[in-house]
This record gives C-alpha cells, structure tokens and sequence, in this order.
C-alpha cells in the first residue's frame, strides 16, 4: 500500500478530509494513487474514471474499479447522491463547462472536492507584469498554444463561482507545493497571492451546513466581491 507521505501533497490532504468507510469516486484518477491509499487506509469503496487507457490499465492491474472513459460522459449515469465525495484533482481547469459539471457533481454526490492551480500566486502575477507574455512555471508548464488548460482560476475566482452555483464551501485550504511534490505547506496568510494551489470541500446548498467562519480567509472573501 502506498503510504500518504508519498503521494502528491494535494491528494495528502484530500485524503486527510475522507471519513473512513465512504463511497468515493476519483475523477481523472490517473494511476490510482489517491484510490488504493484510501482503499487499504480507510475501506472506502471507491470508483476511478480514467481517460488515459494504460493508466486506467494499471489501476486495474492494482485491484482498483476503474473505469477508462471520459468522466465528463460517465459521470452523469450515476443517481443522486450516489458517492459521499466525488474527487476532481487538478484537472477543473481543463473542464470545457465547469458549471454544468459540478452540477452534476453536487447531484451525484453530497460532497465535492476540488483541487486546481491558483493563477493569481505572486510569481506569475510578477511574470505577467515584467514579461507581457503568458506565465510558465511548475504549476503551468506548456506554451500558450499546446497547453491543456482552458481555464485560469483563482482562490478568489473559485469562491466567488461556488455562491453563483448556490454552492456552500464546507473546508478550503490553500497550500505551496509543486505540481507532483510529495511535500509542501499549508498557506494561512494572504493565499491568494502566497499559495500555489487551493483545494476546496463544496455541497449543494440544500445538503451543506453553513460554512465555517476562517480568519485567515476572512479579509481577502470580505472584499472579493469589490473586485481585485
């Protein structure tokens, strides 16, 4: 069994919110990692959707349903409030229509958790303003033009998209860590501008609690409406 230590840092902590025993999908699941951890730490019962056909493959050849597809088509076949979490790991900005996605989402399980890179980190804002030319750093690798990233989102951006869905954020933490790094940190002050990526526990407003009160989030949520 692969120990959390060793997977990426946002799937450490994704890991870390998943009750014991839940019913789990895994979007874009890749190699299973996320999965097999929380099949043999945790007794989820747990369903993969893979799109790559040899990582869909080894999920398999590890003893994890998976199935090879593409998540936006498959997803939608399951009933309301099939899974307790459904996982979308770093692929949100790659999503042609997020908003109908995580609709379906919201029905299909009763929480989402989301994890994407945040484009408003310091270091690219500096690389925009200096260079005049599109960001590339560990989070967004590519050129312009082959990049599979149709989306650039924001810590602020994505908050502010979940109340237009009528969404409530159950848990939210900004972290610095690298694109497949196993270590990273936990950002408390100023993570729009500090964090690298945000990850976020969403639910459909009829299903959700309130959300929690943070003081670490408070002063950049109580102006994200005023603009940037």
């Amino acid at each position: 069994m692969r120990e959390a230590s060793e997977m990426r840092f946002d799937l450490q902590v994704i890991s870390s919110w998943i009750e014991p025993g839940s019913r789990v999908l895994d979007l874009g699941c890749g190699r299973g990692d996320l999965l097999l951890h929380l099949q043999h730490g945790k007794q989820v019962r747990g369903v993969g959707i893979e799109l790559d056909e040899d990582k869909a493959a080894f999920c398999i050849s590890q003893g994890l349903s998976v199935l090879h597809g593409d998540f936006i088509e498959e997803v939608s076949d399951y009933p309301e409030n099939h899974f307790d979490y459904i996982v979308l790991s770093q692929t949100l900005q790659q999503v042609y229509d997020p908003e109908k996605l995580l609709q379906v989402l919201l029905t299909v399980g009763s929480k989402v958790i989301v994890s994407f890179p945040n484009f408003s980190h310091w270091r690219v804002r500096l690389q925009l303003l200096l260079t005049g030319a599109a960001p590339r750093n560990e989070q967004f690798p590519y050129e312009w033009h082959n990049t599979p990233n149709i989306r650039i989102i924001t810590l602020k951006d994505f908050r502010i998209f979940v109340r237009r869905i009528h969404g409530v954020i159950l848990k939210k933490v900004a972290i610095s860590s690298h694109h497949h790094e196993t270590k990273g940190a936990v950002v408390s002050r100023l993570p729009n501008w500090r964090s690298t990526y945000g990850i976020f526990m969403i639910a459909g407003g009829s299903k959700a609690a309130p959300s929690v009160y943070d003081p670490n989030w408070s002063a950049a949520e109580a102006g994200e409406e005023a603009g940037r």
